[in-house]
């Protein structure tokens, strides 16, 4: 399976494996600056111990004679201090007077500055200098000499090429690199077969949702996963139940589409044959003929009536409205309804009126609304008998307000019809169910409009209850929004 066009999270695996060694990497970078450093603190000290003992070993080889300062260094010894089997090494005597004693003469002087080191119980500064193009580090002893005739401090200087410094350097920063490459390795592997073995159960469950079958929308096992995927795999049950409750409607829709429809289809089948062979008999009865087309335009009538609300209540049951939710006028949705169906009301001979002091703003489908105030409408008109009164009323109930205080819009539809008996209210909202006095009044009822009622005021929040008409016979659809 290709993962999905746009995907920017990567695999989980590499952000993991990224995350805890790119880190490390970074810390072991930070650590061998830190043992370079210190690599070369340990070196100047080892070093710097050395290069004071030749300096001192030098430093008992001056003495005064006949008032003049000199250095008894033997050859032998003299070679040594020039030629170093790890790097050059460079001397220098001055007497007490500055005067050049012995050793290299253009020896760098100690610069400005330079302090006394409190490591070595002794007047010896350390320094770097440059000499002939080489990097060198210098020692310079402040030695006392006397003998009778005088007394003073010579100064003897003894520097060595850094090239034994680097390599002792070098070499701890090299084995010490090597083992941290060494365990950063290991580390990586065991973070990767740590990190593989953490997401097998995601693998698994990965591997289980693409080998189930479609129709197969059972719960996962959240105990199969780790306790921070388990909210992921419970909310994954929690919508797939969802998705078998919408399935489960669609096949009784289905189911009780195909049953509703089947009659009238039926009839027309059979109408239209009769009219055939009305049709092909020598003398046709053209008064016969009409009747059964317009038995046929009757049955078409209701079979496409039939059809739109078998429509509208499928948008309604799945939430499908043109235009979505929004900021609505329940006043002028109410008056347009009225308006659309108040021809049929004239025919009857029935009072509609419409009371609405205010407009009430609500939140909801154009579309639906439209709908349910029209099947409310629609129902009344077909159940109020000739010269009945139909009142529909869009008001705000104060004493109906919300936790914020706002009141709450209120849509009736009263009529002086049949009414609806207590006992038939909460069946008459199941679809295709009618109550026995509407099957009396009106035969070829769908029994769909209530229904289609009801979806829609959930759809919207919206409470919906039926009651009498205080007036007398007759019903009253009361349904309660929220507030905006």
């Amino acid at each position: 399976m290709t993962a999905p066009a746009g995907n920017t999270l990567g695999s989980l695996r590499g952000q993991l494996v990224r995350w805890l060694l790119i880190p490390l990497l970074i810390l072991v970078a930070l650590d061998a600056v830190s043992v370079y450093d210190n690599a070369v603190d340990v070196a100047d000290v080892a070093y710097d111990r050395s290069l004071l003992a030749s300096t001192r070993a030098l430093a008992e080889r001056v003495s005064i004679v006949k008032g003049e300062v000199v250095a008894d260094v033997p050859y032998v010894a003299l070679d040594s201090f020039e030629t170093d089997t790890l790097g050059r090494i460079y001397y220098k005597v001055t007497g007490v007077r500055g005067e050049f004693v012995s050793g290299y003469n253009d020896l760098p002087p100690i610069p400005p500055g330079v302090k006394r080191s409190e490591a070595y119980p002794a007047l010896v500064h350390f320094y770097h200098a440059n000499y002939h193009g080489q990097a060198v580090r210098i020692a310079a002893l402040h030695q006392p000499v006397y003998d009778d005739s005088m007394r003073g401090i010579a100064l003897i200087q003894v520097g060595e090429t850094m090239d034994a410094r680097r390599g002792l350097t070098r070499k701890i920063l090299f084995d010490t690199m090597w083992r941290q490459t060494l365990l950063v390795s290991i580390a990586a592997l065991l973070v990767w077969f740590t990190v593989r073995f953490a997401l097998r159960p995601l693998m698994q469950l990965k591997s289980e949702v693409e080998t189930r079958a479609p129709t197969d929308l059972s719960d996962f096992d959240p105990t199969r996963v780790h306790k921070e995927v388990q909210p992921l795999v419970l909310a994954m049950n929690g919508y797939m139940a969802r998705l078998q409750n919408l399935i489960n409607g669609q096949r009784r829709f289905i189911a009780d589409a195909s049953h509703q429809l089947r009659t009238p289809l039926t009839v027309l089948k059979t109408q239209s044959e009769l009219a055939l062979r009305e049709f092909d008999r020598p003398a046709a009865d053209l008064k016969s003929l009409r009747e059964l087309v317009e038995s046929m335009a009757g049955t078409t009538d209701a079979t496409v009536h039939l059809a739109n609300r078998l429509l509208t209540l499928a948008r309604a049951e799945h939430g499908v409205a043109a235009g979505g939710m929004q900021a609505l006028s329940l006043t002028e949705t109410t008056r347009e309804a009225a308006l659309k169906l108040a021809q049929n009301a004239v025919a009857k001979h029935i009072d509609l009126a419409l009371e609405a002091d205010t407009d009430i703003q609500i939140t909801g489908s154009p579309t639906l609304l439209h709908e349910l105030v029209s099947n409310l409408l629609d129902n009344a008109i077909r159940y109020t008998p000739a010269h009945g009164k139909i009142t529909l009323r869009v008001l705000a109930e104060a004493n109906l307000n919300d936790d914020a205080g706002k009141p709450r819009a209120v849509l009736e539809v009263e009529d002086t019809g049949s009414g609806i008996a207590a006992a038939e209210r909460e069946r008459v909202f199941a679809p295709f169910y009618r109550a026995p006095v509407a099957q009396n009044i009106n035969p070829s009822g769908a029994g769909l409009g209530l229904a289609i009622v009801r979806d829609i005021a959930a759809l919207h929040h919206a409470e919906i209850s039926l009651h009498d008409n205080l007036a007398g016979s007759g019903l009253k659809v009361r349904i309660l929004f929220p507030s905006r």
